[in-house]
């Protein structure tokens, strides 16, 4: 089975192009089921088999969301084999997700998030790279991956936009007026004095002079968060979630909400509209007197 989830791993990677951490995820999945499996032959695996796995999973007190991923990674897993001519018939098709109930991101209101970007105020470069990070963040919505990846050459900064690219498309998000001369000083004052290389082309840049990582900006955030007296706890994806619950509440046609944010389908975007109307249904009646 080894042989054949590495077969399946480069045909995502070559054919689909899809992310390492997801190339990582099936990978994991799949090393879990072949363990339960016990060496048995893929052509002698049952949809029974397979339903007991997935039953053993919810008696173990996995989330349904594992559970849901799982069974994905499974039915992808059997088309390839499918496909490759390893099996004869599908026996994942039979599987069923369990029901996900969706929780309403945490998000800040716009007078937190003001607090939030205005904690980095010294002079020092990395209160300055740490200022230019929360207001581009904010500014365009990209998730912190996006963030950390971006290059000096994807910043546009005359027309006031930046290239965000991913492994199958690339999205051009503008930024306002905050962001940009966040982003000037930046650049023009601290980058160059905290690069350990003129050969680095990453924008943001950690105190050592290489790439920022997810971690490091991680805790970047909750300290301000904390400095901010924010209670709620925050992740950069509240900041990501704040900008398109925003951007909704003040007008934004959710089709360009979507394009901004990078969602593939509508329904992903949906849920800030359906958040807006939730707070908006809340405020009114706390409010209204004949209620």
């Amino acid at each position: 089975m080894e042989e054949l989830i590495n077969g399946f791993i480069n045909y995502l990677h070559n054919v689909k192009k899809m992310s390492h951490n997801t190339e990582m995820s099936y990978r994991r999945d799949l090393n879990k089921l072949g363990s339960f499996l016990k060496g048995k032959p893929l052509d002698q695996v049952s949809a029974e088999d397979l339903e007991s796995y997935i039953g053993g999973m919810g008696e173990q007190g996995f989330k349904p969301a594992t559970i849901s991923r799982n069974i994905a990674s499974i039915k992808a897993f059997y088309h390839y084999l499918v496909k490759e001519g390893a099996v004869k018939e599908d026996v994942a098709t039979a599987l069923k997700s369990p029901r996900i109930e969706k929780k309403m991101p945490e998000i800040l209101s716009t007078e937190e998030v003001v607090r939030l970007l205005e904690q980095p105020r010294g002079d020092s470069p990395k209160e300055v790279r740490d200022k230019a990070m929360l207001e581009l963040l904010y500014a365009t919505g990209i998730r912190v991956s996006e963030l950390i990846s971006l290059l000096e050459s994807d910043v546009n900064m005359t027309m006031g936009y930046i290239v965000c690219r991913d492994a199958h498309k690339e999205r051009v998000i503008p930024f306002g007026g905050e962001a940009r001369n966040a982003l000037t000083r930046y650049i023009g004052e601290s980058r160059n004095a905290m690069v350990d290389s003129d050969q680095c082309r990453t924008l943001f840049v950690n105190c050592s002079g290489g790439p920022m990582s997810r971690q490091g900006f991680w805790k970047l955030i909750k300290y301000y968060a904390k400095k901010a007296g924010i209670q709620s706890d925050i992740t950069p994806h509240t900041l990501r979630h704040s900008f398109a619950v925003h951007l909704v509440e003040n007008g934004a046609d959710l089709r360009a909400v979507q394009e901004m944010l990078g969602h593939s389908d509508i329904s992903t975007t949906q849920i800030y509209a359906n958040m807006t109307h939730s707070r908006i249904r809340d405020v009114y009646n706390k409010s209204h007197p004949r209620i």
